[in-house]
């Protein structure tokens, strides 16, 4: 009987190489998607396909994790962000009232210049935004050793009294130390909505925390919180001490929590990773498996016994 043909496994495409490489490093920790690219690259040897999958992960990548690059000639650092992102290449960087442009693959700020005046808030605005900047760097000062923060108008930054407005406050931490085989960040995003005519602030936080230890292994921990809280309508001053300790409030809180979660993992959460019965709900008679039928046949079969 002449042996069956083997039918060659289906060539990969183009296209769904791009989608594998950038499912890659658009899982990379935090920290770690320049040492997950050397590794894509030199897995696809295929260089245009590569630079599809690079120029396309890239900038999603450095925006949700919030990078911070050195701007060029001692201009200061800018957040890559979604809410600073002013064409592909350019972000804001609203401290310094400067446009940064940026090389994504590459992970660099390659020039600066000046924000336009349609770029940049209205007076109004700006007071308010500069009195929130001043107190979220003193808490960030505080908080965060080697955190960076920013603050952008995402709405109504041509409003004047009496108007609504929109901030965003980005906060992003990262230690690296891949030499210790471990790498963590730290990103929060705080919505603000300022409400002239109730006179009230909303805000509404989410946070996220990623940390990766590959020393004779590879764990990883990607937790997320959200939150709320409002406070009222003051002055700019006034306002923004009051929205720092709100931020400053929720992030102690829930990094107290985690804290004490994972303080408990031998005594409960490892415990529970496996189960006290099987489905059955009871223990396994290994005293008399006869009961079983695989066992009598196997038996049978065998003539065990006999």
């Amino acid at each position: 009987m002449a042996e069956e043909e083997e039918t060659p496994e289906s060539e990969l495409s183009d296209e769904q190489k791009i989608e594998i490489a950038k499912w890659f490093l658009l899982n990379s920790p935090p920290g770690e998607i320049l040492y997950v690219a050397k590794d894509v690259r030199s897995v696809l040897k295929d260089e245009n396909i590569y630079q599809m999958a690079a120029s396309e992960a890239f900038p999603l990548y450095n925006k949700s994790h919030l990078i911070c690059l050195l701007m060029p000639r001692g201009s200061g650092d800018v957040l890559v962000t979604s809410f600073g992102e002013i064409s592909k290449n350019e972000y804001l960087d609203p401290r310094t009232a400067q446009v940064a442009i940026v090389d994504h693959v590459k992970q660099v700020c390659t020039e600066v210049r000046p924000a336009s005046d349609e770029e940049l808030p209205s007076p109004y605005i700006e007071e308010y935004r500069c009195a929130v900047d001043a107190e979220i760097g003193k808490y960030v000062g505080d908080a965060y050793p080697k955190g960076v923060y920013s603050v952008y108008c995402t709405s109504g930054k041509d409003s004047e009294l009496g108007s609504d407005f929109e901030f965003v406050v980005v906060i992003s931490a990262t230690r690296h130390s891949p030499q210790n085989f471990c790498n963590g960040s730290w990103r929060s995003i705080w919505t603000i909505e300022f409400k002239d005519d109730v006179q009230t602030v909303e805000v509404r936080g989410k946070f996220q925390v990623g940390a990766h230890y590959f020393e004779e292994g590879n764990v990883q921990l990607d937790a997320k919180h959200e939150c709320k809280d409002s406070t009222i309508f003051q002055s700019p001053d006034d306002s923004a001490i009051s929205l720092a300790n709100i931020i400053r409030h929720h992030e102690t809180e829930y990094l107290d929590a985690l804290q004490a979660s994972y303080s408990n993992l031998p005594d409960t959460t490892f415990k529970d990773l496996r189960r006290k019965l099987p489905v059955t709900r009871t223990q396994f008679p290994w005293h008399n498996t006869k009961q079983f039928s695989l066992t009598r046949d196997l038996t049978k079969e065998l003539g065990i016994g006999k």
